[in-house]
């Protein structure tokens, strides 16, 4: 089997997690594949070195893309074989349940085995996890159970282990940004795939520090929305529409400051200015955080950003009139106009500025 360890800055984490899995998985042909988005620490260089004295070991180095599930992806897809498994480096991961998860795949009772944190009756203290963490946790797993076709207590967990085919098949559909790639995986599958559980305790990190934020959590939500939506909509575009209406309060609470102050039109466009800039740097920041800007590219992004959706907006001021006109409802028009503008950013901003 193939064990596919995203990582970023977890350059101390390597070499214990290297002993532990020689130790767990003695009698079975394996190899680790680190995929390394480029880490500030050398994560890379620590993987290299290993591979440099064991067979067994491979580094993927990522340059210019940033992500969990673009990597845990990737590295399935370089693996030639039959089984795959998912860790984390940090040791949260209990590496001795892989044998137990291999030869449940083995016996054909199933296609994904899930090593959940949430599977024993009753409450239980997840340890590497805070209170705050744990509950978010357990939301995020309530709302993946009723997206997915699958019974399942922790369909967000990042350990686990899938036939390959299964990552082959779907690769296309699958989201390279965000960190739940577990349930990307389920969801994308075009029949429900047979799910085995096993119990394990979530451990305290090793070392470094957690990658999860509020930009992971919005993108959950995204991908949940794109999949109840059956993949019509795609994760950043669900976001993306989401930013844009954090825009119109923007615009709106801007417009109502600066009224006092001067005339509509100056307060309407001072509003227009900034809910451009708020609906750039959320979109930088949260949407596309994989291919985030930075330095003098930021600002260069930000002036194709407003000169795009200046055309957008004429756009959906042209649409909106010419609706008026042969329909004459106003709202109908409004929406016509509204949803062609919005057609126009997300792909625009999408193709020249990220």
């Amino acid at each position: 089997m193939s064990i596919v360890v995203p990582t970023f800055d977890e350059a101390p984490n390597l070499d214990p997690l290297l002993r532990a899995l020689d130790a767990a998985l003695s009698g079975i042909r394996w190899q680790v594949i680190f995929v390394d988005d480029d880490s500030p620490d050398g994560t890379w260089k620590i993987a290299k070195q290993l591979a440099a004295t064991d067979p067994r070991v491979s580094c993927l180095r990522r340059v210019g893309r940033r992500g969990l599930a673009g990597a845990v992806i990737e590295g399935a897809l370089a693996s030639a074989a039959p089984f795959v498994a998912v860790i984390d480096a940090d040791m949260q991961h209990d590496e001795r349940l892989l044998p137990d998860m291999l030869a449940v795949l083995r016996g054909g009772s199933a296609d994904i085995v899930i090593a959940s944190r949430y599977l024993e009756a009753g409450p239980r203290i997840v340890a590497g996890l805070g209170a705050r963490r744990q509950w978010g946790s357990r939301l995020a797993n309530w709302l993946g159970r009723r997206a997915l076709a699958v019974d399942l207590t922790d369909p967000v967990s990042g350990f686990f282990m899938v036939r390959r085919e299964l990552i082959d098949g779907a690769a296309a559909k699958l989201s390279p940004t965000g960190f739940k790639v577990l349930f990307d995986i389920i969801s994308s599958q075009p029949e429900p795939p047979r799910c085995v559980e096993l119990p394990y305790e979530f451990r305290p990190r090793l070392a470094g520090r957690s990658k999860l934020d509020h930009g992971v959590v919005a993108h959950y939500l995204s991908m949940l929305a794109s999949k109840l939506s059956r993949d019509v909509l795609s994760p950043r575009a669900v976001m993306f529409g989401l930013v844009g209406l954090t825009g119109v309060g923007v615009h709106l609470a801007i417009l109502k400051a600066t009224m006092p102050l001067g005339g509509f039109v100056d307060a309407q466009f001072i509003a227009a200015v900034a809910a451009m800039t708020s609906n750039y740097l959320i979109n930088n920041a949260v949407t596309y955080r994989d291919r985030r800007k930075r330095g003098w590219a930021l600002l260069t992004g930000y002036l194709r950003f407003c000169l795009l959706c200046a055309a957008g907006l004429a756009a959906n001021l042209a649409v909106a009139a010419l609706l008026q006109e042969r329909l004459g409802i106003w709202w109908l028009s409004g929406l016509g106009g509204a949803a062609v503008g919005a057609v126009w950013n997300y792909v625009t901003t999408s193709l020249a500025v990220w």
